[in-house]
Order: C-alpha cells, then sequence, then structure tokens
C-alpha cells in the first residue's frame, strides 16, 4: 500500500492459458480462505470453498484476486472498521491493472463488508476499476442506513465488534484474551450501555473498542461521516462510469444504501445499473424465510433468477465485461412478498408466499405515493383528519424500551435476529418479559390500522412516516414500523402480525443532522421517518398497520430523553411523548402503492 504496509491476497490464474484476462477482485476482513454462508451458490449444494468459487470464474475467462483487509487475516496494519478501504482498495486496483496478467480491466464483487469495500475504493477513482456487483452493502450513507438510522446508532455494530474482536490478531496472539472473550455473556453487558473507554467487553483489544465507541460518539453528521469510505453520496461524481449491479433483500440493514446506490448510477452514470431485491435476510439468498416467515419455492435465488448464485454473476460479468448482452438482464429484479395462505408449514413457520417480478425502474411502474392518514380512533386511512385538536400520548420510560421483534437485522447474535415474526414477543427475544402479550397491547406503543381490506393492495417502494410530535423532554426518539396483519386461521387463531420494515428518529435533529437542537416541551414538531423500502402484497381481509413508539431496542441505542447524547448519557428520565392527529397536524404514513 501506499503507507508501505503489505495486504495478503491470492491470485487464482489459468495455468495453461496465464495470459492478461479481466480480474475480479474480493477484499474481505473476513479471511481471503474462509468459507461464509452468503457464499452459497444453491439452495439444494454445499457452500462452495474460496478456491472452488475463484476456480469457476477462471474457468469462464477471468483471473480472481482475493485479499484480506488491513490488519485481518494474513495483512499487516491495523484494522480500523470501514475507513481505511478506499486507499488500500484503491492502491490494490491499481497494482492489479499494471501486472502482465491482467489486461488493465479489474472488477470488484462481494457480500457485506466485501461491498462496503466497493464503493469505498469507487470514492477513490481508480483508473483501473471496471465493474462493481455489491451484494448487501456499499455504503450510500452510513449516518442514515448500516451505522446509524434517523441519528439513532445501530448496535449490531457493538455485537460484530465483539464477535470479529474475538477473532482479531490481537486475541489470536494472546490466550488470555481468548480466555477473556470466551468467558463474556454479551447479553449481560446489553445491560449496561452506553459502555466507555476501558469499562467494556473489548478492552482487551482496544483498538476495536476504540473505533467502536468513535463510532458511537460521532452523533451529529459532520466530516467523521463525510469520509469516503462510508459517504458515497458525498463522492458519487469521483465513482468511476462503469456497469454496477446492486443486490439486497427486505430484511437486510442496507436496503436503503442499495436502492439509493442503484438509483443515482444509473442517473448519474452512462454504464447500466442493475438492482436486485430478494425476500431473504443478510446475504442467505438459498433459503426460503426469514425468521418465522416462509415465502415459499419461489424466493430461493438459485432456480429462479437465475441457475444458481455463481451462473447469475458469471452471466453479468460476461454481459458487461465480455460479448455478452447487458440488455438481456432485467434492470430490476424484485421480490414481491405475499400471497400465501398464512398457514403454518411443516417447519412452523407462516407461509406467506411471493413471487419475482422484474421492471424497469425502482419504485415500480404503475405504483404512486399515497398517503394513509393517522387517526386517535386507531384508523389508518385516506381520509385527512378533521377534529381541531386531537393527539394521543403515552410515557416513555427509556429504563423499559420496546423490544426488537426481527427486522432488518444481521450481525446482532446473541442479543439480537433479523427477520419476519409476528409481533408478539416470546422468550426468544432480548428484553421480553413474561406474560409476552402482543407489542402493540403496550401503553407506549400507538397501533393504528385499516378496515380488513376489501382487495388486495401491492406496497412497492420507500415508507416515510410523516409525523407531528411534542414531547415534555428536550429529546425523545419516535420509531415507526409497518406490519401486514393476517386474520385469524386455525393454526394462528388470534391473527400473525408480520412486521415489514421499521424506522426511527431522534427529536434533537429536527432541523438538521448537523446541528442537533433541544425541543421546545410542548411545542408541535413536523418529523419524517424514512423507513427502508419494501415489497409486500396485502391480501384482502388483511390490514395495513402502522406501530408508533419511541424505541426499538436492542436494534437501536436507547434515547435517554435528557438531550445529553447516548454514547455519554448516565442518566434516563421518562418523556410524554405525543403524536398530533388534527386537521392542522395530519400525521401519515407514505407508502407507494397499486392495486394488488
Amino acid at each position: 500500500m501506499r503507507d508501505g504496509t503489505a495486504l495478503a491476497a491470492d491470485l487464482f490464474t489459468h495455468q495453461e492459458r496465464p495470459g492478461p484476462r479481466p480480474v475480479i477482485l474480493e477484499r474481505t476482513p473476513y479471511g481471503r480462505r474462509r468459507m461464509r454462508d452468503s457464499d452459497r451458490s444453491r439452495h439444494d449444494e454445499p457452500v462452495p470453498t474460496p478456491e472452488e468459487t475463484s476456480a469457476f470464474f477462471v474457468r469462464a475467462g477471468y483471473h480472481v484476486v482475493r485479499q484480506d483487509c488491513r490488519g485481518r487475516g494474513d495483512s499487516e496494519g491495523t484494522f480500523v472498521k470501514y475507513l481505511g478501504e478506499g486507499p488500500d482498495g484503491a492502491d490494490t486496483i491499481d497494482w492489479i491493472a499494471t501486472q502482465p496478467w491482467c489486461d488493465g480491466r479489474v472488477a470488484m464483487m462481494g457480500v457485506s463488508y466485501s461491498a462496503h469495500a466497493q464503493t469505498a475504493a469507487a470514492a477513490e477513482s481508480p483508473a483501473g476499476l471496471s465493474a462493481m456487483f455489491m451484494d448487501s452493502g456499499g455504503f450510500a450513507s452510513a449516518y442514515e442506513a448500516g451505522m446509524r438510522m434517523g441519528g439513532a446508532f445501530e448496535l449490531k455494530q457493538v455485537t460484530w465488534a465483539f464477535r470479529h474482536g474475538e477473532e482479531s490478531p490481537e486475541a489470536e496472539r494472546d490466550p488470555l484474551v481468548r480466555k477473556a472473550f470466551a468467558g463474556t455473556d454479551l447479553r449481560d453487558w446489553f445491560t449496561v450501555l452506553p459502555w466507555r473507554t476501558g469499562v467494556s467487553p473489548l478492552r482487551q483489544v482496544d483498538s476495536y473498542e476504540r473505533y467502536l465507541l468513535d463510532q458511537w460518539r460521532h452523533d451529529a453528521f459532520g466530516a467523521y461521516w463525510r469520509q469516503p469510505a462510508i459517504y458515497g453520496r458525498g463522492h458519487y461524481d469521483r465513482f468511476p462510469d462503469v456497469p454496477t449491479l446492486h443486490m439486497s433483500s427486505w430484511y437486510d440493514p442496507y436496503v436503503r444504501s442499495t436502492i439509493e446506490n442503484f438509483t443515482a448510477m444509473g442517473r448519474l452514470k452512462r454504464s447500466p445499473a442493475y438492482l436486485v431485491m430478494g425476500p431473504w435476510k443478510h446475504g442467505l439468498r438459498c433459503v426460503t424465510f426469514a425468521g418465522d416467515v416462509d415465502f415459499g419455492p419461489a424466493a430461493t435465488f438459485s432456480g429462479n433468477v437465475d441457475t444458481s448464485y455463481l451462473s447469475f454473476r458469471q452471466r453479468w460479468f460476461d454481459a458487461v465485461l465480455g460479448d455478452g448482452d447487458p440488455e438481456s438482464i432485467p434492470r430490476v429484479q424484485y421480490f414481491l412478498m405475499g400471497g400465501g395462505d398464512g398457514r403454518r408449514d411443516p417447519a412452523g413457520r407462516m407461509r406467506h408466499g411471493g413471487r419475482w417480478r422484474t421492471d424497469a425502474q425502482w419504485p415500480p411502474a404503475g405504483t404512486r405515493e399515497t398517503a394513509f392518514y393517522c387517526h386517535t380512533s386507531g384508523e389508518l386511512g385516506p381520509e385527512r383528519p378533521v377534529a381541531e385538536r386531537a393527539w394521543v400520548e403515552y410515557d416513555f420510560d427509556p429504563n423499559d424500551p420496546v423490544p426488537t421483534l426481527g427486522g432488518q437485522v444481521t450481525s446482532g447474535e446473541p442479543v439480537m435476529v433479523g427477520g419476519a415474526f409476528d409481533q408478539v414477543p416470546d422468550e426468544r427475544f432480548y428484553g421480553a418479559r413474561p406474560p409476552y402479550l402482543p407489542l402493540n397491547s403496550r401503553p407506549d406503543v400507538i397501533s393504528l390500522a385499516t378496515p380488513p381490506l376489501e382487495e388486495p393492495l401491492v406496497v412497492a417502494g420507500p415508507v416515510t412516516a410523516r409525523l407531528f410530535i411534542s414531547s415534555s423532554a428536550p429529546d425523545t426518539d419516535f420509531t415507526v414500523k409497518l406490519v401486514d396483519v393476517y386474520p385469524p386461521n386455525e393454526d394462528y387463531p388470534h391473527g400473525f402480525a408480520m412486521n415489514l420494515t421499521e424506522g426511527i428518529f431522534r427529536c434533537r435533529f429536527h432541523k438538521s443532522f448537523e446541528r442537533p437542537e433541544p425541543l421546545e416541551p410542548g411545542e408541535v414538531y413536523e418529523i419524517e421517518i424514512p423507513a427502508p423500502d419494501t415489497a409486500n402484497r396485502f391480501g384482502a381481509g388483511h390490514r395495513l398497520r402502522v406501530d408508533i413508539s419511541s424505541s426499538d431496542f436492542p436494534r437501536f441505542d436507547v434515547n435517554s430523553n435528557t438531550g445529553v447524547p447516548e454514547a455519554a448519557s448516565r442518566r434516563k428520565v421518562v418523556a410524554t411523548n405525543r403524536v398530533h392527529m388534527d386537521a392542522d397536524h395530519p400525521s401519515a404514513v407514505l407508502l407507494w402503492t397499486r392495486p394488488g
């Protein structure tokens, strides 16, 4: 690298035909020779090894380079999550492009962190970069999706740091560090958030503790969050004009980044951009379910979108780098969830069903933005409220946050798990307590629903709550969750309330994310809570429900309601929060819809 650090890499090449070819580069912090579930290519075959995957692309006419990121695997240097991947990626691309076995073209591919590493490198404008296949990652703005959302900190960063700190070179060198990690129950440490320097389960690996607390403490949007590696939006003009494929899934944390990157590349570049959105959790494209919900045999990537994940990637690289036809691949492929019978399958999951659709744009053609207004009666519908003064208020106690039940979560184990679940807690969920009543029975949850739908309704596109709020506190949070409510059946006599997507907003950022400003108690503010896009068919007889509250823990850190940034707060106070629903304050949820 430019600073003299050596990064370890493997070259896979054709022994009989080693001459110049396009090179596919994958950069990873997980070990360049280690297998990962997210590399699965077919639902009915084992996960291929990195060597098998690389050999496949070599046979297809490419060289492959797999590299350990700085401070991980066999590479030198200190690991700082995300922030060094731009210069290191650009240096690696420049080095490969000048090798005699490269024809000057370097494509990148990879899942999750390996996708983040691609946008980080692209922001450095490497001349040799020729295509990017980004699966479940690639930051448009890490402040708004992936590290923070709506000003709140995503605590999957905490669980990731702990798990990979345990695998760090520091831990591998010192058996006492490994022993300390092995004897730590991370769930216990979640009872004493926020962590402090030297007082955390990461204290044995100070470089990991330092970068994590650095992320957490930068609560306002500023120079830290404008760094190219985590802010593609601010550097799209520097991205090379090359073909890009953006892939994610409805229960993945990177839905918003994926769709924003696809939209921006399609608008700003001449080269084609493609979007693929499945119904799975993070990188799990070869299963039919997410959480307690099954989407049917059509849900797997293999056998539906293409023969395999390997064959699809080869077909795409051939189309944009070789002799294939870029127009042979649809610009948008997405899985529209819904259409199942709602009964329990043999594995104990609810059959929600769904099917793949293609389009030339996102949101899909034929959808339009539709407002569903909130009413104090608990109804959600197209009619604006007419009352002169009306609201629903509740007390939000940070010591008793609403527990996270699934959602767009990854790397959360053992504290949280993503996916679709009936919104009734049980012993599997952190923070849930007997008697395990439905979440919307809590007094700090405002639950609003349409009457049973007379005809099916498709929701496909962005989800935004536009709320008029007030609070007794100088700062507080508001959350929103979109839910598909099944009518009762023999397997689910109380029905099944399936979570689709959720968002959060920290109110001290009501004017801007750059300059936090306290709320004036009792004053009414208009806020917007964007939730990641979704695509779901609500069946006839179903209800479309929106749940509003002020916490979603442990997915996000909990607002103390004191006005002090969460990473520094040691106190918590109860806030009385209101959502206004009257003629002058028409709180609503905006969805992209069409008849089903």
